[in-house]
């Protein structure tokens, strides 16, 4: 029988493919019984196998989200380009690997860390500039400047940032570009 095509809830729908396996079930094992312990045994057994059915459901739910979050870890934490969530006062709550290791630390050292810290000396005014139209415009903007502090080289970077719609945060890409500026010079 095609439930689909008729009008009925998830659960009618249920109920019904479990009074069909309980009628399997029954026609080889079902003994003669008084009706009131026949009626209350079918109900449990009808109970049991919509359960069963349910968990199925379950199983292949769970499969399918565990996919999805495998899906999703692969293209987030090993995309080519740096992935950050920053406060409003720049502090980075999440990042990628890429993102760490264009900052040239670890993942775990980075969080909670204000990414202003990460900014080029001269290119701070620029970010600060960039980083408050992102949260005045509310729409996409980008900038090119100099990430460096410490020791580490300067690293130019391209960035674009958007505030999330239900969160009052600064989703930032950067890219690196130190590779595409020295093919660039080699030309």
């Amino acid at each position: 029988m095609n439930y689909e095509e008729t009008d009925l809830t998830d659960a009618q729908i249920l109920r019904m493919k479990a009074e069909e396996r309980l009628k399997d079930n029954q026609k080889t094992s079902m003994p003669v019984l008084e009706a009131d312990e026949k009626r209350l045994l079918h109900e449990l057994q009808v109970h049991q196998i919509e359960l069963e059915l349910q968990n199925e459901e379950l199983r292949r739910a769970n499969e399918m989200a565990e996919t999805a979050l495998r899906k999703f870890t692969i293209l987030y934490d090993l995309a080519p380009m740096g992935y950050f969530i920053l406060n409003e006062e720049g502090t980075i709550e999440e990042l990628n690997f890429t993102g760490a290791n264009i900052l040239h630390d670890k993942r775990i050292s980075l969080l909670n860390s204000n990414f202003k810290l990460f900014v080029s000396e001269d290119s701070l005014p620029e970010f600060n500039d960039f980083f408050r139209k992102v949260f005045i415009s509310n729409s996409k903007e980008s900038c090119e400047l100099m990430l460096g502090y410490g020791n580490n080289p300067p690293c130019p970077v391209y960035m674009e940032g958007v505030i999330a719609d239900d969160e009052w945060k600064c989703f930032l890409s950067v890219l690196d570009l130190s590779d595409f500026k020295k093919q660039n010079k080699a030309k």
